[in-house]
């Protein structure tokens, strides 16, 4: 229920508006009235709260392309964050992120922080403390990112052929076969195999290119296209 901005305080003495002293009746029916005022106030503050945080996850989905199904993980994650009072001391804006950032990587449909940063109100640094700390508080179960689950998306903005995704994969397998892939960045590892798959396949395409695409930098694909290939010239050998 919305006071539509004409919210009431009840004051804390036991006065009429005349300044004397209210019946024990009275100072009961204040009491009684005080505890519904703060039901409602809280139950108001809430209902905002959860708008405004509803309104920056489909504004944030609808900017990186996310489907129906991660805003709606995103807005069950939410709801639970702030049912178990994880909003205190959090922005809500930080923790809306920090609900689609996990729902995305919930629903195998991940994009990068970098990605979350440019659309999100928060830098990087809360946006990355605030998702640590919702994951843990709500035991949520996340799986660590599969490099893979972004290749279609690369290859699709980059216009590239199915060949190019499928030879992307197999880059990508071969490197977590050789053993070549932990600790490295899966956003990285995928904007590298496209590269990859790509010269193979003797499509056009720069560095430069899948760099801006991916948000990552040129040293990084540089670097990491040529140990995909020599991991599976090493598989083959």
């Amino acid at each position: 229920m919305h006071d539509k901005g004409l919210s009431t305080n009840i004051g804390w003495q036991d006065k009429d508006a005349y300044g004397k002293s209210l019946s024990t009746r009275q100072r009961q029916r204040m009491q009684r009235l005080r505890t519904w005022n703060e039901r409602f106030r809280t139950r108001d503050s809430k209902d905002r709260n959860l708008k405004q945080a509803l309104g920056e996850i489909d504004r944030m989905a609808s900017a990186l392309g996310l489907p129906d199904n991660v805003r709606e993980t995103a807005s069950v994650i939410y709801r639970r964050a702030l049912s178990e009072n994880l909003l205190p001391g959090r922005s809500i804006e930080g923790v809306a992120t920090a609900a689609l950032y996990a729902a995305a990587r919930q629903a195998g449909n991940p994009r990068s922080l970098d990605e979350f940063t440019a659309v999100s109100r928060v830098d990087k640094m809360e946006l990355t403390r605030t998702y640590r700390y919702v994951i843990r508080e709500l035991k949520l179960e996340i799986q660590p990112a599969d490099p893979g689950s972004y290749v279609p998306r690369f290859v699709s903005r980059l216009d590239l052929s199915e060949e190019t995704q499928r030879l992307a994969r197999d880059l990508l397998d071969g490197a977590k076969q050789a053993g070549i892939t932990s600790g490295k960045s899966p956003v990285g590892l995928a904007a590298s195999a496209v590269y990859a798959a790509a010269l193979l396949s003797n499509e056009k395409v720069t560095q430069s290119q899948v760099s801006a695409v991916a948000d990552i930098s040129e040293v990084t694909i540089r670097n990491r296209y040529k140990e995909l290939l020599n991991a599976s010239e090493g598989l083959t050998a």
